[in-house]
């Protein structure tokens, strides 16, 4: 193979690193893609991350580049040494993401070097290595990219953290509005800690609430943005589980969401959390993908 050069991204850059960012994404998240300009300003700051990205005191985004293609880039961040940065993330460096065309696994180990030696320079205390991309759903190490999992391997980072599967419902799918399951519930309509929160009310108690969010992020320039939102939270209590209570506030979410012109809705569980995403399943929602969080290397 013909040699590979590692160096700085450039502006001329932007349309092949976006090719590049929304081909990893096609492959997690169908229908999904980012804009030019959302990759652009991504490069700069993540305002979605707002308690850690304020900890960022630089970023650096590196590309490889062979006959004139860029066939490997990443993007790594340096957390702040002091202050109110969190002892996790101080004096920390992570390879923010790490994308490469498969059919080219060499230049992504030489582009990991590069971003070893980086890390190395900025005298980090701790490295980590993730796949988070600025689209909603793609984070962590995806299993749909097992080259970019093969290449931090062979860099030395291996999985310290835990496993989350990603759903994916079409909202057209998902249960109708029906009668109240063990007695009468009313639904009630607020403004909740992660998006717009809908709440089972009987007898004036609040049973159960799910909350949806359609603002997400980048979402209103993301390219091909035909109406996502994603489930910030439900819940309902102890005393009321498994009576249908969680699938009939699915169905007033669906409902609310269909209004809004939302057409797909995504959820996650984490390892062990399997009632749950069996509850998914039966609502109507899809796995798209099992994604490994929290890599490190020594």
């Amino acid at each position: 193979m013909s040699s590979v050069q590692i160096r700085p991204f450039v502006r001329a850059d932007r349309d092949q690193l976006a090719a590049l960012v929304n081909m990893h994404v096609a492959a997690v998240v169908p229908g999904m893609s980012a804009s030019v300009q959302t990759v652009l300003d991504h490069l700069e700051r993540e305002p979605g991350e707002f308690i850690v990205d304020p900890w960022v005191t630089e970023r650096v985004t590196l590309v490889a580049v062979r006959r004139s293609r860029i066939v490997a880039a990443a993007h790594l961040l340096r957390y702040g040494a002091e202050g109110k940065v969190d002892e996790t993330y101080r004096g920390a460096g992570e390879i923010r993401w790490l994308l490469c065309w498969p059919d080219s696994p060499d230049a992504g180990d030489c582009l990991a070097l590069a971003c070893l030696a980086q890390l190395a320079r900025w005298r980090v205390r701790r490295r980590y290595a993730d796949g988070t991309l600025p689209v909603p759903g793609v984070y962590g190490v995806p299993r749909q990219w097992p080259h970019v999992r093969d290449i931090y391997a062979r860099a030395g980072f291996t999985v310290t953290g835990r496993t989350e599967t990603v759903f994916l419902a079409v909202v057209g799918d998902l249960p109708r509005p029906g009668a109240a399951p063990a007695g009468p519930l009313t639904a009630r309509r607020s403004l909740g800690v992660n998006g717009t929160r809908i709440s089972a009310v009987r007898d004036g108690e609040t049973v159960g609430h799910i909350e949806v969010d359609t603002n997400l992020g980048d979402a209103a320039r993301l390219s091909r943005w035909g109406g996502w939102a994603d489930v910030g939270d439900l819940w309902v209590a102890e005393r009321h589980r498994r009576r249908g209570v969680g699938t009939w506030l699915m169905g007033q979410a669906a409902a609310w969401l269909r209004l809004a012109g939302v057409t797909r809705l995504l959820d996650y569980a984490e390892a062990g959390q399997d009632e749950y995403a069996a509850f998914l399943h039966r609502a109507g929602f899809i796995e798209l993908t099992r994604t490994e969080r929290g890599l490190t290397a020594p």
